[in-house]
């Protein structure tokens, strides 16, 4: 006779911070994994981009190429590339080894919020405060995006792409979903302007955070709202929202200085982490650890799990 399966280990939250990078770069206006989680990159508003392996809290590089404040940026699926927005209206990609632009896209009438390799990394997409998505083909030496998006009716604040298909929030208050396979456009209105947008790990569900402090769990094809989720304060700044590593829980960063995590199913807030004085600026989520990445004012701390011992700790 077959044994039961042992029913999977309840997720973790992190809750244990275990590194703090202190940047040097001004505020730190985004944090994110690099494809494997293995390496993040923070953005500043000296105009700097740095890489960093942040479980052993070394910076490994910094890009120096930006006019203004970078904004956001992206590692490619090979790390051998790095995306980046800024506030100079410009959308660079860098060498990852040399430090170099190699190549500038200039297009975009406002501050680029956001950008994102697809899959292959031959195409950034960015999103700008001018109301359009742009995508830049990498391979090619032409100067004009290959498309543009230009439905929102206002700023473009979060881009993601999945295989398929790109998601975009825009302060007009609309979640945007472009099928490019079937060349289609989903919208679901919202009606507070959106901060931030991600899709579930499954290709399920899209979370949106928007700026009257409610995080909003959609059906990605009915736009059917399955969850919302409330205790956190976001009223004026572009702040993250996020999925843990399992789709158990969702996260959103905070004006109050916390991050929260909420109960996917049963809606109910599991963990307010105390994270520091002022606005969390930006959040990034481990593709397959609990560990979260946090950015507040001049610093990025590292959060893993209760039960994690750092390498060289007594067990």
């Amino acid at each position: 006779m077959a044994f039961p399966r042992p029913r999977p280990a309840r997720p973790e939250l992190p809750r244990q911070r275990v590194q703090t990078l202190q940047c040097g770069q001004g505020a730190v206006r985004a944090a994110r994994f690099n494809a494997d989680g293995n390496y993040c990159l923070t953005c500043g508003s000296d105009k700097t981009l740095k890489l960093w392996n942040p479980h052993k809290g070394t910076a490994l590089r910094t890009y120096q190429g930006h006019g203004y404040e970078v904004l956001d940026a992206a590692g490619s699926f090979d790390n051998s590339q790095i995306c980046s927005g800024g506030a100079d209206k410009a959308v660079a990609l860098w060498d990852v080894t040399t430090g170099q632009v190699v190549r500038k896209y200039r297009g975009h009438a406002g501050k680029v919020n956001c950008v994102q390799f697809n899959q292959e990394a031959t195409v950034i997409v960015s999103g700008s405060i001018d109301s359009t998505v742009r995508c830049w083909d990498c391979r090619s030496r032409r100067p004009d995006p290959i498309q543009v998006l230009d439905e929102a009716k206002d700023g473009i604040s979060s881009v993601k792409l999945s295989a398929h298909e790109i998601l975009t929030g825009s302060v007009d208050g609309r979640v945007r979903r472009y099928d490019l396979r079937t060349g289609q456009l989903c919208s679901d209105y919202i009606g507070s302007p959106i901060t931030s947008v991600c899709f579930s790990k499954d290709g399920q569900c899209v979370l949106a955070a928007s700026l009257d402090s409610t995080l909003r769990l959609l059906d990605k094809d009915t736009g059917e709202l399955l969850g919302e989720y409330t205790g956190h304060r976001s009223t004026t700044y572009r702040l993250d929202c996020v999925l843990n590593e399992q789709d158990t829980h969702v996260g959103c960063a905070s004006e109050d200085g916390h991050v929260y995590f909420w109960d996917l199913v049963e809606g109910s807030l599991a963990l307010s982490l105390p994270v520091g004085q002022g606005v969390v600026q930006s959040l990034a989520f481990h593709p397959r650890l609990p560990c979260l990445l946090v950015a507040t004012q001049g610093q990025v701390t590292l959060w893993r799990e209760d039960t994690f011992q750092p390498e060289g700790d007594p067990s």
